[in-house]
């Protein structure tokens, strides 16, 4: 194994009140950015509504959008501009729009409501043409063959419909969904006499929708409550193992220790204004797994020295325990970090939320585990005196372990 440093000696139980300082400032940072902004921001998945995805030729003029919206009675709609490192000029946006009635009515009378302003806003379509950005492939291809654009004859839909295939494969996957000019068909071999064609019966609009999402408040309230269960499963779960391979409070330790991690995580979310999603529930529940087993590594590493080392003091137990297994921790927590950093910065808007909460959620994961979780373990047995559990947990014959346990105990105790 690579060894980062060569034996430290760090006093990690005695700097314990600097971790716990820091745990409790960015808790009131967190929630009080929470308390601020009304409770935590779910995603359209879990509060029910409309999320109209949209794609401009030029910048999204955010502006004129949002005094669109309010125009048509939907100032409650929220825009969102996405951005990543790979596409800086995407000019795409998200439109949400929360869902106030009951019905798949309302859901689509909601998504109705935004592509009828998109259109009176942006859509400067010509008289009697049609949007070419939102003809579908069948759509299309009727019109090639009706118009026999190639001089085939009457028996040539199949070839039509290829054609129409490849063109409307090129402007949803060559240009995303947005074609600006009709030319640019040229450069995917399409003939001039169906370019002509389309210019006279198509427009090229401003905009084109590039998906639409339509979740009922039913479902997304349905899918709040076992996301919340699945969660509270896992540390159920994950507090009756370590009970049973170590003691109990070993395993109340390092659910308190996960439970701390995801409510750090999640103000963090409320921070800096990104939304709670399924994506989300996904990356906290694999933020609860990768914590617990590098808190259960450490634990482990105490366990067996506790064996080799039953005359020290517990407290010096648990530092050479941590020291011993630090370089093994900053390694695999270093290069995990490293890859959903990456992710974050470059895996585009769909993936940006489950990335943050694995970048953020590894970087106190860490630290919880021997900052939060171990010295919780401590402080129990300093409480308890030489008759704790934890002090001789895996010890043989089920004896103390502690050695010397005056150093453990309170003077009035002793």
């Amino acid at each position: 194994m690579i060894e980062l440093f060569q034996k430290p000696n760090i006093d990690w139980i005695g700097k314990s009140k600097y971790f716990v300082a820091l745990s409790l400032l960015l808790l009131l940072a967190g929630w009080s950015s929470i308390a601020m902004r009304g409770g935590i921001r779910y995603g359209i998945d879990f509060r029910g509504g409309t999320l109209v995805y949209v794609r401009f030729a030029q910048q999204p003029p955010l502006d004129k959008l949002r005094a669109g919206l309010h125009a048509r009675g939907l100032g409650e709609s929220t825009i969102q501009e996405l951005k990543d490192l790979t596409h800086p000029n995407a000019n795409e946006v998200v439109i949400g729009l929360e869902q106030k009635g009951e019905g798949d009515i309302n859901l689509d009378a909601g998504k109705a409501a935004i592509l009828s302003v998109l259109r009176d806003t942006f859509g400067a379509a010509e008289s009697g043409k049609q949007d070419f950005n939102s003809v579908t492939t069948p759509a299309l291809a009727e019109f090639l063959a009706h118009r026999d654009v190639l001089g085939l004859g009457p028996t040539a839909s199949e070839k039509y419909t290829d054609l129409a295939r490849s063109i409307t494969g090129f402007r949803d996957k060559g240009r995303s969904g947005l074609v600006s000019n009709l030319d640019e068909l040229k450069s995917v071999g399409v003939d001039p006499r169906a370019i002509s064609a389309l210019r006279e019966s198509y427009y090229t609009g401003q905009f084109a929708i590039r998906d639409a999402r339509i979740v009922g408040p039913k479902v997304g309230a349905q899918l709040r409550t076992q996301a919340i269960w699945a969660t509270l499963y896992a540390l159920a779960g994950m507090l009756v193992y370590i009970a049973f391979r170590f003691e109990w409070v070993y395993g109340a330790a390092a659910v308190l220790a996960v439970f701390h991690d995801v409510l750090i995580t999640l103000g963090f979310f409320s921070l800096f204004q990104f939304e709670i999603s399924l994506t989300v529930i996904a990356a906290l529940l694999t933020l609860v797994g990768y914590s617990m087993n590098d808190t259960i590594v450490i634990f482990d590493r105490i366990r067996e020295n506790n064996r080799l080392m039953r005359r020290d003091p517990f407290g010096d137990i648990v530092n050479r325990s941590i020291n011993q297994t630090l370089s093994r921790t900053i390694l695999t927590s270093g290069l995990t970090f490293l890859t959903v950093l990456v992710l974050f910065l470059m895996g585009g808007e769909v993936l940006r939320s489950f990335a943050f909460a694995l970048t953020v959620g590894i970087v106190v994961g860490t630290y919880s585990s021997f900052g939060i979780a171990v010295p919780i373990v401590v402080f129990w047995t300093r409480w308890r005196g030489p008759k704790s559990p934890a002090a001789s947990v895996a010890s043989p014959g089920g004896r103390a372990a502690l050695g010397d346990s005056k150093n453990l105990v309170p003077a009035g105790k002793r």
